[in-house]
């Protein structure tokens, strides 16, 4: 990927706007620059405080083919953009809607990575670039109803493989590692990082931090996690969230499936050339009086 970085500095095709290395198609460039007098700006990161990013490159692939190619196959198809905090590179996908929230979520992983200086798992960096970005609200709150109400709720192992899996599980991993860095900065005094990002120093491990913030150990952390998301998400918030909806639409199929049923009688005597049973009306007395009987019912119903 560096030699493709290369070959496009080589071609001048390189921006310097503030700290930021732009690299971009010809057409792509005033919304590059765009993006990158964005990103400067000092903003309030999660247990991190207000900051600018650090100085970084960022390159604007076409679409999904280009970001592949850049990549050398390390993004996956479904992708929006990608961060290599090592080289402080950051690489977009410039075909798809809401860049400015997407590159907020890559600089995400610049700035943690900045302050962070141990390994973390792969659901707490994502977790944290969703959180930071404010995409909590976009990822598949529908989808987590629904996963809390199913039951599939994954051990954190298990989100970090959905974390590197497909399209089909992508919102729902980033939506569950989200809500896993929430609830650890909930079990945090101040509710906040700032105690669990101060502890990761090189020789201090992810879950041993963790420990030291919590009281938790990895699963006891799990545990308490899983049983958050039930509280919070049920099938009560699956309805609330949208499920309603789909409640509505089989509750018309039904009402319609069950008007048919009823009229079946009327519409086999209509068949056989016979006089339909007349509606009482409010005249011919108790409303609950059952309709005359046609001279001949037809068929008997099923």
């Amino acid at each position: 990927m560096l030699l493709a970085l290369l070959f496009l500095l080589q071609a001048d095709s390189a921006i310097r706007v503030g700290q930021v290395t732009v690299l971009a198609p010809e057409d792509r460039r005033a919304l590059a620059v765009s993006l990158a007098e964005q990103a400067q700006r000092a903003v309030e990161w999660p247990g991190l405080g207000r900051r600018s990013p650090p100085p970084f490159t960022l390159v604007l692939a076409e679409d999904s083919m280009a970001l592949a190619r850049l990549t050398r196959g390390r993004a996956p198809g479904w992708g929006a953009g990608v961060a290599l905090p090592a080289s402080r590179t950051i690489l977009l996908r410039a075909d798809l809607p809401d860049l400015p929230r997407t590159l907020r979520h890559e600089i995400a992983h610049l700035v943690l990575r900045q302050a962070v200086h141990t390994r973390t798992p792969l659901w707490f960096d994502e977790g944290y670039a969703a959180w930071a970005s404010g995409e909590l609200e976009r990822f598949a709150t529908l989808e987590l109803n629904l996963a809390v109400a199913s039951g599939r709720l994954p051990t954190l192992p298990q989100l970090d493989a959905m974390l590197r899996s497909s399209a089909a599980t992508a919102d729902l991993a980033y939506a569950l590692a989200a809500s896993a860095v929430l609830e650890l900065s909930r079990r945090q005094p101040e509710g906040a990082l700032e105690r669990v990002v101060a502890g990761l120093v090189p020789g201090e491990t992810f879950y041993g931090v963790l420990e030291q913030a919590t009281g938790l150990t990895e699963s006891g952390f799990e545990e308490a996690w899983h049983r958050e998301l039930r509280r919070r998400y049920s099938l009560l918030t699956w309805v609330a969230a949208g499920g309603l909806w789909l409640l509505v639409a089989v509750g018309v199929i039904g009402a319609g499936w069950n008007r048919r049923r009823r009229d079946a009688p009327r519409r086999a005597a209509l068949d056989l050339g016979w006089p339909p049973a007349e509606e009482p009306t409010p005249a011919q007395g108790d409303d609950h009086d059952p309709p005359a009987a046609p001279v001949d019912p037809g068929p008997p119903r099923q």
